[in-house]
């Protein structure tokens, strides 16, 4: 109840929440955002990193959210105010409290995201570092460690989204987002958008 009045006070002096979506990479992200765009949702990108092989959709990202953790100037953010953007989740630590947040947060089985990752590494002509077990050590971690910082977090609120789940049944996940962030977005053209062909990296 202390969280949930908190999390008022922030929206009230603070304005409309900054739509985060976020998760590892290779879990999604990029279909959540090309989700909320057809929803009805402003996106805040640049399109500096245009479609390529590994997301021919898009990535619908922007370059600054990359240096969240090396520059001080985050006031670029305020102008997320009632949009979306992507943050890849080792950097969300870096969000200033100065905002409220309505974080998207896409999952997706661990080995899934390390084949895809490597597969894109390997395809770039970039090194694979570390064995799969390893990394997949590190990101429960990491996830674990997340989960527990939300929890301290009166300014944040979470959904969390699990791939597999969105792919097999995108309307109901649309009619989830939907309740969850409020404004009023349309959960079927969100659900349209949703191409199961580029759920490409599976465990069997």
């Amino acid at each position: 109840m202390l969280l949930k009045f908190k999390e008022f006070l922030f929206r009230h002096c603070h304005g409309d929440p900054v739509i985060v979506v976020s998760g590892l990479p290779r879990s999604g992200t990029s279909m959540a955002m090309r989700m909320l765009e057809a929803g009805g949702i402003p996106l805040l990108t640049d399109s500096l990193r245009v479609p390529d092989k590994d997301n021919p959709k898009g990535y619908f990202e922007i370059e600054k959210a990359k240096y969240l953790g090396v520059r001080n100037e985050k006031s670029w953010l305020k102008k997320a105010r009632g949009k979306a953007v992507k943050i890849v989740s080792h950097l969300l630590h870096e969000l200033p409290d100065n905002n409220t947040y309505q974080v998207l947060f896409m999952n997706r089985d661990l080995i899934e995201v390390i084949y895809s990752q490597n597969k894109m590494l390997v395809r770039r002509g970039e090194f694979v570092r570390g064995n799969d077990e390893t990394v997949k050590t590190l990101f429960e971690k990491h996830l674990s460690s997340l989960e527990q910082w939300f929890k301290q977090k009166p300014n944040f609120s979470v959904l969390n989204m699990d791939y597999a789940e969105v792919i097999a049944n995108p309307q109901r996940e649309s009619l989830k987002i939907e309740s969850f962030l409020y404004p009023s977005i349309d959960p079927e053209a969100m659900a349209s958008v949703v191409d199961p062909t580029l759920y490409r990296n599976r465990v069997i």
